[in-house]
């Protein structure tokens, strides 16, 4: 396993995406159900330690009371994964989530992307700053995410952060509610994953690259080939893994992901 630094944090470059865990699928509502059934805590768990077996030492997952309580279990059972905490703004203010992170033991901290891209349909991404700077008091590393280009944009020229958490896709609008509607049609387009991918070159600070799949949409060789062939020495990819149909599918992800690298 390949890792980058971000601050004085090593991070393994392949990361464990959560989404699948808590039943966001990005397919349909029936998936949703469909992965909330298949990942019990014990299942979740044992996903956790299977990554760890693997090299993977990082975990993004949301504030609420789901995560905290299978993190607590898995750490306390011997588990080493370090946790980047993502909020979520209908668990409550962005900081409480931010209090709940650091309760929780996260090593950092990033901004949820939907209320980052709500906050600038409404002309108030400034909301977002003593967020950060929150963040940044309690020691934990601090990020934002975004799924639109020109939230990224803003925040590499207003924010303080540590890392950047930039989506391939922007799939659904966030115009008008910051939270993610399960249900709604979702719209992947290459061009999107294009204009990011090339604003990232130009960041000067570590960048995950998530949504690489389009939510399992894309061939798994094409994207995690076409991610290392855009990630820079000090960038990772977040990948969401359901396993009921492939058991191997993370040590399938990591394999592609390094050959990937390789290539590159």
């Amino acid at each position: 396993m390949d890792y980058a630094k971000f601050g004085s944090l090593q991070v393994s470059r392949f990361i464990l995406g959560s989404n699948p865990f808590s039943g966001f699928s990005h397919q349909s509502p029936e998936m949703d159900r469909v992965m909330m059934s298949y990942y019990r805590t014990e299942k979740i768990k044992e996903t956790l330690h299977q990554a760890e077996s693997l090299g993977v030492n990082t975990l993004i997952a949301r504030t609420d009371n789901h995560v905290l309580r299978f993190l607590l279990e898995f750490h306390d059972e011997g588990g080493g994964l370090q946790w980047f905490a993502q909020t979520c703004p209908e668990v409550g203010p962005q900081p409480m989530c931010v209090e709940r992170a650091i309760k929780g033991g996260a090593v950092a901290c990033h901004v949820h992307g939907g209320w980052m891209d709500w906050l600038l349909s409404q002309g108030r991404l400034e909301e977002s700053i003593p967020v950060v700077e929150q963040i940044r008091e309690t020691g934990m590393l601090a990020g934002v995410a975004g799924h639109r280009i020109e939230v990224i944009r803003w925040a590499v020229e207003n924010l303080p952060v540590d890392y950047l958490m930039c989506s391939y896709y922007n799939p659904i609008p966030r115009d008008k509610n910051p939270l993610h509607v399960s249900g709604l049609e979702e719209v992947y387009e290459d061009s999107h994953r294009d204009t990011i991918t090339s604003l990232i070159q130009q960041i000067p600070k570590p960048v995950i690259h998530y949504k690489i799949m389009a939510a399992g949409r894309n061939e798994p060789q094409e994207a995690f080939g076409f991610a290392a062939g855009k990630m820079r020495d000090t960038d990772a990819v977040c990948v969401g893994v359901y396993t009921a149909e492939k058991p191997g599918m993370i040590a399938e992800d990591v394999r592609l992901l390094e050959q990937g690298l390789a290539g590159a």
